[in-house]
């Protein structure tokens, strides 16, 4: 994780530290406490290069309206021509949280050269003549013929007025030398989002960055505490780790679909437990997905462990497998034979010379075995325990009628929970044992 100068310092030996402040007079110690290079992340600093908008998704508490705020302070600071416009989700918004919050505007501002703020008239003033407005997303036309020369944008995910207010924003954003914008939100899937995203590398710079960065700013065993309420899921993943979570239109899985099969316990005991393998086809080249699944005494399955390895030998993904197995008390290791065969089961057997092996043999496509297994989700019959992103991803990527748009060229982890699910609810259930979770 990157770190800022200041965590930096904050962290060497005392003597180191103070040694390093001794040599700061009281104006320069002063000076250090607005200079927001010193105080600032890597990923809070306006990137390099020539860009028209930066957009900067990230999860709760990051530091993105501090950093929003710094970044306007610098163009007033130096520019006194600079005209610029403040766009919240609602003037209310832009007031309280960009103008008037914690770390907004007037919060960061130093004594020395603080914006006269007049809030009837929507606008701060700076002593060099800079000057910036309030809008609200909400009411998109009164962006409309205003002009400005840099603009800030803040949680446009959750702008009511959506592609109408930022359209307006863009075409107003006409003056000076080099007009930019900065886009500053916790991502959410929504069409203006997903279009400067997909604009990265163009006229649009992306930074990501996650709530846990900035863990020394916020109140403590906040992090330890979301994390595990919210680590993995789908929610958390957004709101936490900043990440755009998408939907892909005719996937057999939904992530709502997911987060709705998602339980933090498995209730009562499991009746009989299965290490499903999908072997890489070749050494070095896919991940072998191992995923654990149990059938549970009230004839629901959960998937308790994803345990796939990437870069691994034939040996090394059987000791992964037999690990897992150990761990959980697997029955038996339910292996997809079309990729080496023999081998599977061969590498298996002497990874653990007492591990039970059945290998299966697909005769159809990955999407065609999959869809009665995403159909046991539908009906309620199979929970996740905890979260697997990757799997989980892998699964939301898997096409109805065929293809995959998931991450990675193959879904080797979803495809070997279609095994251990088809292991357990679509074929024989085999001799029942009983194991406390």
């Amino acid at each position: 994780m990157a770190l800022s100068e200041f965590e930096r310092l904050a962290l060497e030996p005392g003597d180191v530290r103070d040694a390093v402040l001794r040599q700061l007079d009281r104006q320069a110690l002063m000076a250090l406490e607005q200079d927001w290079a010193f105080l600032a992340r890597p990923g809070q600093l306006a990137p390099a290069g020539d860009w028209r908008i930066w957009l900067m998704m990230a999860g709760r508490g990051y530091g993105k309206t501090r950093a929003g705020a710094e970044w306007v302070r610098a163009i007033a600071q130096g520019d006194p021509t600079a005209r610029i416009a403040l766009v919240g989700a609602t003037l209310g918004e832009a007031r309280s949280v960009m103008v008037e919050g914690a770390s907004g505007l007037l919060a960061i501002a130093p004594w020395w050269d603080r914006p006269a703020y007049a809030p009837a008239l929507r606008t701060l003033r700076w002593p060099n003549g800079a000057m910036a407005t309030l809008y609200g997303a909400a009411e998109p036309e009164s962006l409309r013929g205003p002009q400005f020369s840099h603009g800030w944008a803040d949680e446009i995910a959750k702008w009511a007025g959506g592609q109408a207010a930022w359209d307006n924003l863009m075409m107003g954003l006409r003056l000076g030398r080099q007009p930019r914008v900065l886009a500053t939100t916790t991502p959410r899937p929504v069409p203006l989002v997903r279009g400067l995203v997909a604009r990265d590398g163009a006229d649009v710079v992306v930074t990501r960055g996650r709530t846990a960065e900035n863990a020394a700013h916020l109140a403590e065993g906040f992090v330890a505490a979301m994390a595990e309420r919210y680590g993995g899921t789908r929610l958390g993943r957004q709101e936490l780790d900043g990440e755009l979570m998408e939907e892909v239109e005719g996937a057999l899985w939904s992530r709502a679909l997911v987060e709705r099969c998602r339980v933090a316990h498995v209730p009562g005991v499991l009746v009989r437990v299965v290490v499903a393998v999908d072997p890489p086809a070749s050494v070095g080249g896919d991940a072998c997905g191992i995923v654990v699944a149990g059938l549970g005494d009230d004839g629901r399955a959960y998937v308790i462990a994803d345990a796939s390895v990437a870069g691994q030998s034939p040996e090394g993904w059987a000791r992964a497998v037999a690990a897992a197995a150990l761990v959980h008390g697997a029955d038996r290791v339910v292996a997809e034979a079309n990729n080496g065969g023999a081998m599977v089961e061969s590498v298996l057997v002497a990874a653990q010379e007492t591990m039970p092996v059945k290998l299966v043999h697909a005769s159809r496509g990955k999407a065609a075995r999959a869809e009665p297994v995403a159909a046991l989700y539908e009906a309620g019959r199979v929970a996740h325990r905890g979260a697997f992103p990757e799997l989980e991803d892998q699964m939301c990527g898997l096409l109805a009628g065929g293809g995959y748009v998931g991450p990675g060229r193959s879904p080797d982890r979803a495809d070997a929970l279609v095994w251990a699910l088809s292991e357990l609810m679509l074929g024989k259930k085999g001799e029942a044992r009983v194991r406390a979770m």
